[in-house]
């Protein structure tokens, strides 16, 4: 493990990662103008930017056809490219992540992924796998409620696999950072309580999802609880991104065979039960990469350093 380096934008020792962004300068009102600001950008500059990637795409391929009509299309993920610049649009949460926690409150990026500081990347390959076996295991037993219908898959299913390989990893990475990362620093480190950071972003988390039934919200909300509480636990993002990744691109990846990526993308309910599954699936893989940082000795509090 590389020991960590002495600079002055250190967090002060023996605090845990959702309240790391404490120290000299950061009062409660910057921390709260920080968590405001990143909101305003989600609102503002995703829609902005996705709409930005598909005219882009559009001019390469709009073959003709209005703005209006293309965009439409692929924003249903009836296009690959729709699928690409929903997923880069929000990548550029990832640097208004960092820029905030550089600009905003004097940061090193290392400190916003973990309390070693950096990644623990070991750790992280680890988490995928976990959450390969123990995510999809709790999708195939969600089965027994009724098995989706398995056909040929839609056409054009190698170049939407492609951009789900290449786009759907940066889109989750984006995320946690921004959630379980950023906010999750500013909230909880304003109020000085992990619990209010947790519990704070997981509703953000969700209800940035759009419209919703309950049982889809709360599939999401649980989501972002246990993410939070992995990110105390084990000091670090590397396990919800784990998760996050392995979610999303098994989810569209089975929707290639299962009626198609515009199908999954709609969907805006679910059952009680099947969230059920979902939730208990994601509970088990916390409980296991819970465990295995405890085997991996990981940090879980910032460490004395020597400021410069």
């Amino acid at each position: 493990m590389r020991p960590p380096t002495p600079t002055r934008s250190a967090p002060p020792p023996d605090l845990t990662y959702p309240t790391s962004l404490q120290g000299p300068g950061q009062d409660p009102a910057r921390l709260g103008f920080g968590a405001v600001l990143a909101v305003s950008a989600f609102v503002l500059v995703v829609p902005l930017a996705a709409q930005a990637f598909l005219g882009l795409a559009w001019l390469v391929f709009g073959q003709g056809r209005a703005f209006g009509q293309y965009s439409a299309s692929a924003s249903a993920y009836d296009l690959p490219e729709g699928v690409a610049a929903t997923h880069l649009a929000l990548s550029t949460l990832l640097l208004i992540a960092w820029l905030l926690h550089r600009y905003v409150h004097g940061r090193d990026a290392e400190w916003l992924v973990s309390v070693q500081p950096g990644w623990r990347m070991r750790y992280l390959v680890v988490c995928l796998g976990l959450a390969a076996v123990v995510l999809n295991a709790a999708l195939w037993a969600s089965f027994v409620l009724g098995a989706p219908d398995f056909g040929p898959p839609q056409p054009g299913w190698l170049t939407f696999l492609l951009v789900l390989l290449i786009t759907s990893p940066l889109q989750a990475v984006a995320e946690e950072v921004f959630f379980r990362g950023y906010l999750l620093q500013a909230i909880g480190s304003a109020s000085g309580r992990a619990w209010v950071g947790i519990v704070a972003t997981a509703l953000l988390f969700a209800f940035f999802h759009g419209s919703q039934s309950p049982a889809l919200f709360a599939h999401r909300f649980v989501f972002g609880l246990l993410a939070g509480w992995l990110v105390l636990r084990t000091g670090g993002l590397e396990a919800g991104i784990a998760a996050h990744i392995i979610n999303n691109l098994f989810a569209f990846g089975y929707a290639l065979f299962t009626g198609g990526l515009a199908a999954t993308k709609a969907v805006s309910e679910i059952t009680w039960a099947k969230a059920a599954f979902d939730i208990a699936g994601f509970a088990l893989f916390a409980l296991v990469a819970v465990w295995m940082g405890r085997k991996f000795n990981l940090a879980t509090t910032t460490p004395q350093l020597a400021q410069k």
